[in-house]
C-alpha cells in the first residue's frame, strides 16, 4: 500500500470516527484545508519534471477525490441519523385521542338572557334595544325622574363629554329609556289610527341590555345587565302584571310553589309602584323573601311622553337584574365572579 492509499484510508478513518458534523469539519481540515496534508502534497510537487508532475499530480487528484467522497458519505451518515432523531424524539402515537381546544359556550348571563326572552316571547312580547350612550332627556326626564332626583348626581351616573348645554350625555343606568324610544317610534307608525280615534296595537315589549351606575360590591357591579317590559293599552291593568311577573317567575325557576308579593314602593316613572319579591319553598333560600324586580302602573306623565293620552292609555313596567336572576338560578353568591373571566367558573355552566 503506498502513501496516498494510506492517506485515504487514515481520512475515512477520521472521518468514521467523527461523531458530530463540527468533529467531521475539522476532521476535514486536516486532509483538504489549506494547510490540510493534500494541500502540502500539491505543494511538494514544485522539484518535480514536467512529466512526474503529470503521474504524481494525477495520483494525488485520484486521492483528494477518494478522501471527498469519503467525506460526503460520512456527512450525509451524520445528517440521516440526526434526522432519525428528530422523527424519534417527535414521534406521535396516533393510537391516542387527539388534542384539541374545548369548545365555547355561552356565559351563563347570556343564558339567563336566552331563557327570559324565550319565556315573555311565548306571552306576546317582543325584544327592543337602543343605545347604551343615552340623553338626559329619554334616561331621566322623560320618566318623569325631577332634577333634583338623586340619581342624577355624579355619584351614581357615569356622564361623559357631549350633548347640548344642560342636557348632557350619560351612561344609560337603567333600560327604560329604550321604553320610551321604541312607544315613541310605535306611535309614529300608527299615528293615522290615533288621529282618526281608532286604537292602535299594544305596546308589548321587554328590553334587556347592559346599564352602568357608580356602584361595585359582592351584589353590585358598574356595568351590569337589566331587563325591563313595558304593556301599553287601553285595559292593561296592575292585575296583569301581577299573572304576567308570577307566571314569568315560576316559569322561569321551574317552581309552580313559588310565592311572590308586591311590596308597595316608590318610583318616579309608575304610579302605583311596587317592589317584587319572591319566596322559595325548598333549598337553601327556602323560607326568604328576595326582592327581585321593581315595577308599577306606568305613570301618567311618562305615558304623556310617549306621545299618548294617558285618559285613554294605560299599561305597567317592571325592571329586573338579569345577573341577580342568573345568581339565583346557579346559586352564586358574588356576581363580579360573572365578569373575572376565569374560565374554570364559567366553564361550568356550557
Amino acid at each position: 500500500m503506498n502513501e496516498l492509499d494510506l492517506l485515504v484510508e487514515s481520512a475515512r478513518e477520521q472521518f468514521a470516527h467523527s461523531a458530530t458534523p463540527a468533529d467531521l469539519e475539522n476532521a476535514k481540515a486536516q486532509f483538504l484545508g489549506k494547510a490540510g496534508r493534500v494541500t502540502e502534497l500539491m505543494k511538494g510537487m514544485a522539484q518535480l519534471s514536467v512529466e512526474e508532475k503529470k503521474t504524481r499530480g494525477a495520483a494525488i487528484n485520484l486521492a483528494k477525490q477518494a478522501i471527498e467522497a469519503a467525506l460526503n458519505e460520512r456527512r450525509q451518515a451524520l445528517q440521516d441519523a440526526q434526522l432519525q432523531a428528530q422523527l424519534k424524539a417527535e414521534a406521535l402515537d396516533v393510537t391516542l385521542p387527539g388534542r384539541q381546544r374545548g369548545a365555547g359556550g355561552l356565559h351563563p348571563v347570556s343564558l339567563t338572557l336566552e331563557r327570559i326572552q324565550g319565556i315573555f316571547g311565548s306571552m306576546g312580547f317582543d325584544v327592543a334595544e337602543g343605545p347604551e350612550i343615552e340623553t338626559d332627556w329619554f334616561n331621566f326626564t322623560a320618566l318623569n325622574t325631577p332634577e333634583d332626583h338623586p340619581a342624577r348626581s355624579m355619584h351614581d351616573t357615569f356622564y361623559i363629554e357631549g350633548g347640548t348645554p344642560g342636557a348632557p350625555n350619560l351612561l344609560r343606568t337603567h333600560t327604560s329609556p329604550v321604553q320610551v324610544r321604541h312607544a315613541v317610534q310605535h306611535v309614529k307608525q300608527h299615528r293615522a289610527l290615533l288621529d282618526a280615534g281608532q286604537s292602535m296595537p299594544e305596546i308589548r315589549v321587554i328590553v334587556p341590555g347592559r346599564t352602568y351606575r357608580v356602584d361595585s360590591d359582592a351584589t353590585h357591579s358598574p356595568m351590569f345587565h337589566q331587563c325591563e317590559g313595558l304593556w301599553i293599552g287601553e285595559n292593561v291593568s296592575f292585575k296583569d302584571l301581577k299573572v304576567v311577573f308570577t307566571a314569568f317567575c315560576r316559569t322561569f325557576f321551574e317552581s309552580d310553589d313559588l310565592v311572590l308579593r308586591f311590596r308597595p314602593s316608590f318610583f318616579p316613572f309608575t304610579e302605583p309602584s311596587a317592589e317584587i319579591d319572591i319566596q322559595f319553598q325548598d333549598g337553601p333560600l327556602a323560607g326568604r323573601w328576595l326582592e327581585v324586580a321593581g315595577s308599577g302602573q306606568v305613570h301618567p306623565n311618562v305615558v304623556r311622553n310617549m306621545g299618548l293620552d294617558p285618559e285613554r292609555y294605560i299599561g305597567f313596567a317592571f325592571g329586573m337584574g338579569l345577573d341577580r336572576f342568573t345568581m339565583l338560578r346557579y346559586g352564586v353568591n358574588d356576581l363580579r365572579l360573572f365578569f373575572d373571566g376565569d374560565i374554570r367558573f364559567l366553564s361550568q355552566f356550557q
